[in-house]
């Protein structure tokens, strides 16, 4: 390629030039080697040659200052020992959790029980972050008044947002999807970053249907190119994006299918990363625990599990990504718990720090204990399960 879309013919493997004075053969070998040439530049010049010519400039844009900070949170969010509470439930999906333990879903009900996840003392020891839904990021905690964010901020716990719309079906996908709102998404993060949020977390789930050759590479791409814009906007806008390629645990394949499927999106969306140009250093991972499909009859062993997990961020994952927080994805916390600490006590070369993002393997077992109880939330037996899961995790 040379430029606007114009190709040099080759002939044995050379650029063929037509002696005769084809002027426009002319003009596209002065613009290689204005290419070539560009690359003897420094200091400034470098920087405007990168963002011309070339995509993986990992963050050129932005100056040193936003680069340390996006960093420095990158760094608190995968604080070792340490992981994320998801709390990013919108009220339709937290409405039908309470729904199903006699809980009214109300917008006070929804801030008495993040305030409990958020504020149960001991919790700050065991969680690095939070992901907030827009809603909580603008409630106030009833001890002090202080907003979410702002209290988080000063448990030592890094405020988050979940900033992603809704769910769209690919026509022609057969049922795959693609998560909307990147078109309004640097407006809303400038929103949340005054609200004091530090980070995004943005999911795209996609689901391993082998008979419909789901995912397929249209599906893949589309997804992993909207996580990479919404990471570039994210950082422009002083937040660390957390990037969530959410493969579903539904479906009937085995352990050696979820292996190559997983790397195949998590190739993707690592290329698709660099060639945005998006901060590697400022960037976190959440992503599904690689596992064989749910309906699958083939068992696997934890030691199996983990090392199937290990051999997917190996293959993929960049070393400068901090962090790789899992999510439960319908995992029963004890089983979640036993794979992630089979992962970090495997042998082997790891360097990243493998942690939790849980929310359903976490809240669900809180919320059980709603029930029967009036429709009221029984928040100090909550908060002391909810410490015990934490140790857990």
């Amino acid at each position: 390629p040379c430029g606007r879309g114009e190709v040099l013919p080759r002939a044995h493997g050379r650029v063929a030039v037509d002696r005769s004075g084809n002027a426009r053969l002319e003009r596209l070998l002065r613009r290689r080697q204005q290419r070539v040439n560009a690359f003897g530049r420094t200091g400034r010049e470098t920087a405007q040659v990168a963002m011309a010519y070339h995509s993986c400039h990992n963050g050129v844009h932005l100056n040193a200052g936003a680069k340390a900070e996006l960093e420095e949170v990158a760094a608190l969010i995968g604080t070792p020992g340490k992981g994320i509470t998801a709390c990013d439930e919108g009220p339709g999906t937290i409405g039908m959790r309470f729904e199903k333990v006699g809980v009214e879903n109300t917008e006070e009900n929804r801030r008495a029980y993040r305030q409990m996840l958020f504020e149960t003392p001991g919790a700050s020891d065991y969680l690095s972050a939070a992901i907030l839904d827009p809603e909580t990021v603008f409630q106030k905690s009833s001890a002090d008044g202080m907003t979410f964010p702002a209290k988080l901020t000063s448990l030592g716990i890094v405020p988050g947002v979940k900033p992603h719309l809704k769910v769209y079906a690919l026509p022609g996908q057969a049922g795959s999807t693609v998560m909307q709102g990147l078109d309004s998404l640097a407006a809303r993060c400038k929103e949340y970053r005054t609200a004091g949020c530090r980070f995004a977390k943005w999911r795209s789930p996609l689901e391993i249907d082998v008979e419909n050759g789901q995912p397929s590479d249209l599906v893949i791409q589309a997804n992993m190119q909207d996580l990479a814009r919404y990471a570039l906007i994210c950082q422009d806008e002083g937040l660390v994006p957390i990037i969530e390629p959410d493969v579903s645990l539904s479906g009937d394949h085995d352990l050696e299918t979820a292996v190559m499927v997983n790397v195949k999106i998590q190739a993707a969306l690592y290329h698709a990363c660099l060639e945005h140009g998006v901060f590697m250093e400022g960037t976190i991972l959440k992503s599904n625990m690689v596992n064989a499909g749910k309906k699958c009859t083939t068992p696997y062993s934890v030691a199996e599990i983990a090392e199937a997990n290990l051999a997917v961020l190996r293959r993929c994952m960049p070393v400068a990504i901090r962090s790789a927080n899992f999510l439960s994805g319908g995992q029963p916390l004890a089983d979640a718990c036993a794979r992630l600490n089979a992962m970090n006590q495997a042998p082997g070369v790891k360097p990243w720090n493998l942690s939790f993002s849980w929310s359903a393997a976490i809240q669900l077992p809180i919320l059980d204990l709603c029930k029967g109880k009036g429709g009221k939330l029984p928040l100090e037996e909550m908060a002391a399960l909810y410490i015990s899961e934490l140790k857990m995790a």
